[in-house]
């Protein structure tokens, strides 16, 4: 394959202001045994080889989405949608969890995702059953720590007689149906929907996505056995514990992913201990840390542990200015879309205190810190476009000089899975995972819209053409 008259990005490091971006000239690029073969201006097609007229538009390393969920996202199409923005009261939330209901068999279990108190209050069984009794149900809120359940959900759950830590109880030691990380357990014994990841693949193949990053806590090898299996055609890095083994030749194994809650946060040195697991194992951690105290406890802990190259912050959702020195050699994965899709709830309950401090992004990157972004899908949009729009265009109530220009925002999604801030680059030698736009690089930079992706290539075979 010949992708011929593309404009390539990055472009050169000289290159600056929009005079230079628009001067880019126009190039061919071989594409040959899944790699890159060759670039240069006077490329020719060989005898037989297919040619693509990229017409001027841009090609850049395909968008790599550096934390995602993927059966979590896979399994959201099929749920009920219980939070905003299209589930914004209780009525909008009875109105579709009947809707649903009206459509299962009986008996059926009821899935509703993204739930958040702002649509009808706390959730509890009793909540449930006055919405949907005859049914069990559950609903996860939108941060994935928790799920309820009503009350006849409970009793196929046994409930009464578990006596998991996640199990919330009242005053009365009677379950309130909020059971807390409890994913895996409920997994294993309530039936689950049907998850299309051929669906999910296809659609991140028409945003330009050519890889992810599968952050799902406490995988097992059954789990990468199942993503290795699945109709995804992206390349699939793995959150997994030590000792994991994925399939040969299929998915690779990332970071060792430590879950953190303000409830049952461990000890500095317990954390370290966890970190250093990771270590031993030829393996970075990456903590996800989405309070300050989760933050604080994380940075001490890498400070006993020591650090190694890849270690990872995941989400950083509230970080002090006066830490930011201390985050040298560390990569950050954010979320900035999370300001633009969480703002009204955001402004109503987070702390006056920590709004100075909620999803830092420029202040990490003039501080030296390597800084890659993530979906965080289902719990966030897919949409990686979606997300540097965001990043480029910050409420002002949430310090708006944390913003980024265009072109940083894009690079957010360009960089090497094992490295999320070193950046890609479309050159000979590299594999052929590759996003084709159909616009010039300042229309590119203007829009950040998805709409312009014509083409994506992984491992050199089109995943997605436009036409």
């Amino acid at each position: 394959m010949l992708i011929r008259g593309a404009r390539v990005w990055p472009p050169d490091a000289h290159l600056a202001g929009e005079a230079a971006l628009a001067g880019i000239p126009c190039t061919g690029v071989r594409l040959a045994g899944g790699m890159i073969a060759e670039c240069g201006p006077g490329l020719r097609p060989q005898p037989g080889e297919e040619v693509m007229e990229a017409a001027g538009g841009v090609l850049l390393p395909g968008l790599h989405d550096h934390h995602v969920h993927l059966r979590a996202l896979a399994a959201a199409a099929a749920s009920v949608s219980a939070g905003p923005p299209r589930t914004r009261t209780g009525a909008e939330l009875a109105a579709r969890l009947r809707a649903a209901d009206a459509d299962l068999p009986p008996g059926a279990w009821l899935r509703a995702v993204g739930y958040h108190e702002s649509v009808a209050g706390a959730l509890d069984r009793r909540v449930l059953d006055r919405l949907l009794p005859h049914r069990p149900v559950r609903v996860q809120h939108r941060t994935g720590a928790l799920w309820v359940v009503n009350s006849l959900a409970a009793a196929r759950l046994d409930l009464d007689r578990c006596e998991l830590s996640g199990v919330e109880r009242d005053d009365a030691d009677r379950p309130t149906g909020r059971l807390w990380r409890m994913d895996r357990w409920l997994a294993d014994r309530v039936p689950g929907v049907a998850a299309d990841l051929g669906a999910v693949s296809e659609k991140a193949g028409s945003l330009g996505i050519t890889g992810f990053t599968d952050a799902t806590p406490g995988a097992t090898d059954d789990d990468l056995a199942f993503l290795a299996g699945a109709p995804v055609a992206q390349r699939v890095c793995c959150m997994a514990p030590p000792g994991a083994h994925p399939p040969p030749g299929t998915i690779s194994v990332g970071p060792v992913k430590i879950m953190l809650d303000d409830t049952t946060l461990p000890l500095p040195a317990e954390l370290a201990g966890l970190i250093r697991g990771a270590h031993a194992a030829g393996r970075p951690a990456a903590v996800h840390c989405v309070t300050r105290v989760q933050f604080v406890v994380t940075l001490a802990a890498l400070h006993l542990a020591g650090r190694l190259p890849g270690d990872r912050i995941e989400h950083g959702a509230v970080i002090g200015a006066d830490s930011l020195p201390d985050l040298a050699g560390l990569t950050v994965v954010t979320q900035p879309h999370f300001i633009a899709e969480r703002a009204e709830q955001y402004a109503a309950d987070v702390p006056s205190g920590d709004l100075p401090d909620l999803w830092r992004l420029r202040s990490l990157i003039d501080a030296g810190v390597h800084v890659a972004a993530g979906s965080d899908a289902p719990f966030g949009s897919e949409d990686p476009w979606h997300v540097m729009r965001a990043a480029v265009c910050r409420p002002r109530l949430f310090r708006s000089g944390e913003a980024v220009s265009p072109a940083r925002a894009l690079a957010l999604f360009l960089g090497e899975p094992a490295a999320p801030g070193t950046q890609r680059l479309v050159a000979p030698g590299r594999p052929a995972d590759l996003a084709l736009l159909r616009a010039g690089p300042l229309e590119v930079l203007h829009s950040l819209g998805s709409d312009l992706v014509a083409a994506t290539f992984i491992g050199g075979e089109l995943a997605y053409d436009r036409g």
